[in-house]
């Protein structure tokens, strides 16, 4: 990848993660579901940790798990524990 790529790239998500009708703790949950129906091991720890920053609950981290795992089956247990351990492990 080109700077100018990550460059864009970081434009893009600090765009679609800024506050509008949703507020950046939302939107860093829907990212996290996305991250776990992708299977995305990076995207599960980052935007796990960015929803806790964002002020997400243990509470509200498994709520958003439990709905992946009712659209995306078995695997989506499989990766929501990450999102667990990841929430458990950081500050």
């Amino acid at each position: 990848m080109t700077p100018a790529t990550i460059t864009a790239f970081k434009g893009l998500h600090a765009a679609a993660l800024a506050p509008a009708a949703l507020d950046p703790k939302t939107k860093e949950l829907i990212a996290l579901a996305c991250g776990v129906s992708r299977l995305c091991d990076g995207c599960i720890v980052h935007h796990t940790r960015a929803a806790k920053a964002a002020g997400a609950t243990l509470a509200e981290i498994q709520d958003t798990l439990d709905v992946c795992v009712l659209m995306g089956g078995g695997p989506a247990t499989i990766y929501g524990k990450k999102a667990i351990e990841t929430f458990n492990a950081s500050g």
